[in-house]
């Protein structure tokens, strides 16, 4: 499937997140306040990126200023839904709050974060 159709193919960006094509990955950016209210915002975009076979995820948690426990079940289900299909999603942070959480939770070694965008060219394994 070429970029332009995984494009005509994702959801409208929303006021919690979008979703673009980056080299091999599907990016999918949350932003704001992800919480009960809004993770179903994300969730559309999550479902989406991980709904064709061998997903490659990149799920940029940068400009988020607020996530919790409805958060992280999204984050979860959407990892597991990219292993089962033969691929992997991963998360981009630069910022000590996301670690502290996914340390509390116990899901930092699910998720250690990546603190930058991999390479555009970086082979997916």
């Amino acid at each position: 499937m070429t970029a332009e159709a995984d494009e005509r193919d994702s959801p409208a960006a929303n006021s919690c997140a979008l979703t673009r094509s980056y080299g091999p990955f599907t990016v999918v950016e949350v932003s704001g306040e992800i919480d009960m209210a809004t993770a179903g915002l994300v969730v559309e975009h999550l479902d989406a990126a991980t709904a064709v076979a061998e997903p490659d995820v990149l799920v940029d948690l940068r400009p988020v200023e607020f996530l919790d426990c409805s958060g992280l079940r999204v984050l979860c289900r959407a990892e597991g839904r990219a292993r089962e299909r033969g691929g992997r999603l991963r998360i981009v942070s630069d910022g000590p709050r996301i670690d502290r959480l996914l340390r509390a939770s116990g899901l930092l070694g699910r998720f250690p974060p990546l603190r930058a965008m991999p390479s555009e060219t970086e082979k997916p394994q």
